[in-house]
């Protein structure tokens, strides 16, 4: 019951941390309440991505003709879609199963809760406690969708992106509450799918953390899907004692009622803090997330913490990153602190959004002086040939060193595309060194290599 290492949550955070404990020599032990994997590959990244994938298929079918291809009719099985995404979900999960296995790694199912002396209590489905020890513990405790007093949850008419994601029935219509990735991809997809949808975002810009461009081009494409774009407004209420949700919605004009069959909250998340032991311990909590330093070490010797439960933007490969450095501390290794400001952020909907780094106006309030290079996908070859000219790069760099600052991307497999840019990011390139950096034609990636020379005034397609 002795370990080098106990980690709390399996996500991509907690399993990654633990394989890369075990191949570092650590003994190993890894606690999970439920499924291996966690949100990520159970309920959020990996079974969000394959209802997209489907919703794309769909999206193809209804646009054959476009690319030449007869196609008589396309009817959507909604259920059949849910089980794919169900069935992709459960595959990474064993293979997550796999990795512990071949890494001989203990898992323990079960509640864990931290206790006193670097001791894990493990509660099991009977109710069995068990207590176990560790030089060293790790809270990968994830987080769960953040429930608003105006918007309480039922998992009926108001659900969270968990039901989402398993309702029995398409709804013939729906309002989208939180225009940020979750938001957008679940409008994107029900949309495409044929229901009718509202998406409401508070602040005036969709995708409010995106460069404004960005945001304004993906409210165009979703407007030409069908879907209502409303800015500058808020749900301050739902009646669901009908068949329907009745939704009050502020605008600038005034309040607006709308009918919906389901409303889909998608107003950010919150840490799961509570009920492990935190307060009795002594871990110290700031704004509702574990306050640790650049390594992930608590003020608790020998208690850590990564992932969604921590500050920094609450994203899977962000939590895999920061369980590989706070692992490699524990073992003595000297690992670089992870650069927040380096960090790929990927939306996917239709056209993808992919972005790294500062957007025009944090630059210019970072007291940056800017060059600024954009190129259309309508100007590309690849975009024009796969039908999918909707979007662009745009680079900004710092006009007295050539350094790329930041980069903002929307279109067809752009998620793929951003890599480039932290990489370059990561080695200081500068924006000549992009431009003479010669990309393959016909791809949709030379749109990095024009918007860069766009910014030097150097483009040759536009």
């Amino acid at each position: 019951m002795n370990y080098d290492l106990i980690v709390i949550g399996s996500g991509p955070g907690g399993y990654v941390a633990a394989i890369r404990a075990a191949q570092l020599g650590l003994k190993t032990a890894l606690v999970e309440r439920d499924e291996l994997g966690g949100i990520c590959l159970n309920w959020g990244c990996i079974p969000t991505k394959a209802l997209l994938k489907s919703a794309q298929v769909f999206e193809y079918l209804n646009h054959a003709a476009d690319y030449g291809i007869k196609v008589n009719g396309g009817e959507a099985d909604f259920s059949a879609v849910v089980k794919r995404s169900r069935d992709v979900a459960n595959g990474m999960s064993k293979g997550v199963q796999f990795l512990l296995k071949k890494n001989k790694i203990d898992v323990i199912q079960g509640v864990g809760k931290l206790k006193a002396g670097k001791k894990v209590e493990v509660t099991d489905k009977e109710g069995k406690t068990t207590l176990y020890e560790a030089t060293n513990i790790i809270l990968a405790l994830g987080a769960r969708s953040r429930q608003l007093p105006n918007l309480p949850q039922d998992g009926k008419k108001i659900i969270g992106y968990r039901e989402a994601m398993t309702l029995a029935t398409q709804p013939k219509s729906m309002v989208v509450v939180g225009s940020g990735a979750i938001g957008s991809e679940f409008a994107y997809f029900y949309a495409t799918m044929g229901t009718k949808v509202t998406l409401v975002e508070f602040l005036p810009n969709i995708v409010p953390v995106e460069d404004e461009e960005v945001s304004k081009q993906l409210a165009r494409s979703f407007k030409k899907i069908g879907i209502e774009v409303m800015v500058d407004s808020s749900v301050e209420s739902v009646d669901t004692k009908g068949n329907t949700c009745l939704v009050t919605i502020k605008t600038k004009k005034g309040e607006e009622k709308i009918e919906a069959d389901v409303v889909l909250s998608a107003v950010g998340i919150q840490a799961n803090i509570e009920n492990v032991g935190l307060e009795e311990v002594g871990v110290i909590i700031d704004k509702g997330k574990i306050l640790t330093n650049k390594y992930y070490q608590t003020n608790i010797p020998g208690v850590h913490a990564i992932g969604d439960c921590v500050g920094g933007q609450a994203l899977a490969h962000v939590a895999s990153a920061e369980g590989i450095i706070c692992v490699e501390k524990i073992a003595g290794h000297h690992p670089e602190a992870l650069d927040y400001n380096n960090i790929p952020g990927c939306t996917y909907c239709s056209p993808e959004i992919a972005s790294v780094g500062y957007t025009e106006a944090k630059a210019k309030e970072a007291g940056y002086e800017l060059k600024v290079g954009k190129f259309p996908f309508s100007a590309s070859g690849k975009a024009s040939a796969a039908g999918a000219k909707d979007g662009f790069v745009k680079l900004i760099f710092d006009a007295k060193y050539g350094e790329l600052l930041g980069a903002h991307m929307i279109g067809y497999n752009v998620t793929e595309m951003i890599a480039e840019i932290v990489a370059i990011r990561k080695l200081e390139t500068t924006g000549h060194e992009l431009i003479k950096t010669v990309h393959p034609h016909p791809t949709m990636s030379e749109a990095v290599m024009e918007a860069a020379a766009a910014a030097y005034g150097e483009v040759i397609h536009i």
